[in-house]
């Protein structure tokens, strides 16, 4: 998806008989709306419709001879693979690196898994909650007295892809040089495990620190979330000068004759009793007129928005972030929203030219204008199930 939104011509490939997922799983939109049922062909699933926005869609049975070189047709065209098999599968297949590198050298072939090409938990099942959970995250989030969470939306799909877009553009620009491409392996708990790791949580234990921190992180403090007169909002106090500027805008200038509450330190050890000197000042305001205060002096600060702030959020609206979704072939009766593109360019324009396609729907322009199959091949490979 994110390679689509930078231009990039995507053509998902799918079983004949068998599309992706995502497109026949709730919550679906069609003409009627969003609904939990498939009430009629036309609904497709949200999920899909989002993240399938500016791809091509082709239909092929790889498990068939003539599937295979209609396939390795396709890869001599191509700059670069994407597949999330797990390990093995390519290789029964016939569609492994080595086999689609004998076919197209200068091929960048990313496999993103749950757990890595590589390693003794490699042939694992994984989706988005195990591995949130294998690589710690959940052991980092929620209340230091509660149970573990996850992330509330699906991080370590989001994540990985990420990753493996930068990995992709990477081996691109190399193989300019080399004039070779090779294999990129994007391990979706490796990629969580690199977020989690970059703050020092195996030293927690020795500085008498719970891992689980709720919303405060370990290295400020004040740094949290605060109650208001209708709500919360959330502080963040990362330098000393943002520290001095909260007690002026508190009424709280005694403290700056207090070593204690002016040594940064001595905050992060003692953040309940520096939270308490906040929400006591907060808990007198309303959120609106505590970010009024805290932003009048440059302190950082934010209310805690909702799904529906986000929709109404004038500054997501200005950079164009909030977009319906599109559908295919129908008129939804009720909209949906998805993101926009989030990379802004000055002279490029990025972001997604076309909706999500339906099952092979693009199958007569890549092989019949791209590939050269006339009209009576493709209709021979559709009547045996090839395409």
């Amino acid at each position: 998806m994110l390679l689509a939104g930078y231009g990039a011509e995507v053509i998902r490939i799918d079983r004949p008989d068998q599309g992706e997922p995502a497109m026949t799983g709730p919550p679906f939109l069609g003409r009627d709306g969003v609904s939990l049922e498939r009430r009629d062909a036309d609904d497709l699933g949200l999920a899909y419709l989002k993240r399938c926005r500016g791809k091509k869609s082709v239909t092929l049975n790889l498990e068939t001879e003539a599937g295979l070189a209609l396939f390795h047709r396709l890869l001599a065209t191509a700059d670069v693979l994407v597949e999330n098999f797990r390990p093995g599968v390519t290789a029964r297949l016939g569609i492994d690196y080595a086999a689609n590198a004998a076919v197209n050298p200068r091929l960048v072939h990313c496999a993103i898994t749950g757990y890595g090409s590589s390693g003794p938990d490699r042939d694992l099942k994984a989706y988005d909650l195990m591995v949130q959970a294998d690589s710690g995250l959940m052991s980092i989030t929620g209340d230091p007295e509660g149970r573990p969470r996850k992330a509330g939306s699906a991080l370590a799909d989001g994540i990985s892809g990420a990753f493996a877009v930068s990995g992709i553009l990477a081996a691109l620009i190399e193989a300019r040089r080399s004039g070779r491409g090779q294999f990129v392996d994007v391990a979706m708990t490796d990629c969580l495990v690199s977020l989690v790791l970059d703050e020092a949580l195996d030293c927690y234990g020795d500085l008498g620190l719970p891992v689980r921190q709720g919303n405060r992180i370990m290295r400020f403090s004040p740094f949290d979330t605060f109650a208001t007169q209708d709500g919360e909002v959330t502080i963040g106090v990362a330098t000393d000068g943002d520290w001095r500027a909260l007690l002026q805008a508190m009424e709280r200038q005694d403290l700056l004759a207090d070593p204690g509450f002016m040594a940064a330190g001595w905050r992060v050890a003692h953040a309940a009793e520096v939270n308490a000197v906040v929400e006591a000042w907060t808990r007198g305001l309303t959120t609106r007129e505590v970010l009024a205060v805290l932003r009048q002096r440059d302190i950082p600060a934010s209310p805690i928005r909702g799904i529906e702030d986000l929709m109404s959020w004038e500054h997501l609206r200005a950079r164009d972030m909030v977009q319906e979704v599109a559908h295919p072939t129908v008129t939804p009766g009720r909209s949906a929203a998805a993101a926009g593109f989030p990379v802004k360019f000055s002279r490029s324009r990025a972001g997604y030219a076309s909706a999500a396609p339906v099952l092979g729907q693009d199958n007569d322009e890549v092989y019949g204008s791209a590939l050269g199959l006339d009209a009576a091949a493709r209709e021979r490979m559709r009547a045996d199930r090839t395409i």
